[in-house]
């Protein structure tokens, strides 16, 4: 969803959406770590966040307002315009409440898509992908070269989130630890008969990825 389209009609100019991220930040005091941190994600994952624009992950840009105290359309135009008729509520604030991890867990259900995060040569690669939840760890399938196949063992984030920029309301839950390659033929059986599994279309054997949390966080997005 292109808020920035849908707000203004226009193309929100990132550099002017980073410079005005960047103001309130020094004007409530927030260094690039505490916003990372209070917005759940990586300082480096912010950075490329600025540089990439709303488009890139919304729902993201969502929780950075709501940490800043500012509404969606005085981050893509820079004021507060008025609501039309029958939207009362497209320039409130909203709020963000952190989550248990229990509730993280029910959010993210059994299966669904979500996004990993892989480490880059310059900057974290995010992909979607289709998952499933088994004991407490998230599992999907790429291809075995596939841009979503991790090393075994590498940092990963894996993040779920509903969200609706316009109203400032829905969930997000983050997931951080280790991507585990699965090697064995009753672990890929196991994965695959779990509800949700769908076949799998690619041509070569697939490759299946555990991610092992280290940390669940989760944050939702009330209305101010």
């Amino acid at each position: 969803m292109d808020g920035g389209t849908a707000t203004t009609g226009v193309q929100p100019d990132r550099d002017d959406i980073a410079r005005r991220i960047v103001r309130r930040c020094d004007q409530l005091g927030l260094s690039e770590g505490t916003l990372a941190r209070r917005a759940a994600m990586s300082p480096a994952y912010l950075r490329q966040l600025l540089c990439a624009g709303p488009e890139f992950d919304p729902p993201a840009f969502v929780r950075i307002t709501a940490v800043l105290g500012m509404t969606w359309p005085e981050l893509l135009s820079g004021r507060r315009p008025d609501a039309p008729p029958g939207r009362t509520d497209t320039g409130r604030r909203g709020l963000l409440l952190r989550l248990t991890e229990p509730q993280c867990w029910e959010l993210l259900g059994t299966h669904g898509v979500g996004r990993v995060g892989l480490p880059g040569s310059s900057a974290p690669v995010v992909l979607p992908v289709n998952y499933l939840v088994d004991a407490r760890t998230v599992a999907y399938r790429t291809g075995p070269r596939g841009a979503a196949a991790p090393a075994d063992g590498s940092p990963v984030s894996f993040e779920v989130d509903r969200i609706d920029e316009h109203r400032s309301l829905g969930w997000s839950v983050l997931v951080l630890g280790q991507a585990h390659l699965v090697d064995t033929t009753d672990e890929e059986r196991h994965l695959a008969e779990l509800p949700g599994a769908t076949p799998w279309a690619g041509g070569a054997r697939p490759l299946w990825v555990r991610v092992r949390p280290a940390a669940v966080t989760g944050r939702r997005i009330d209305p101010g």
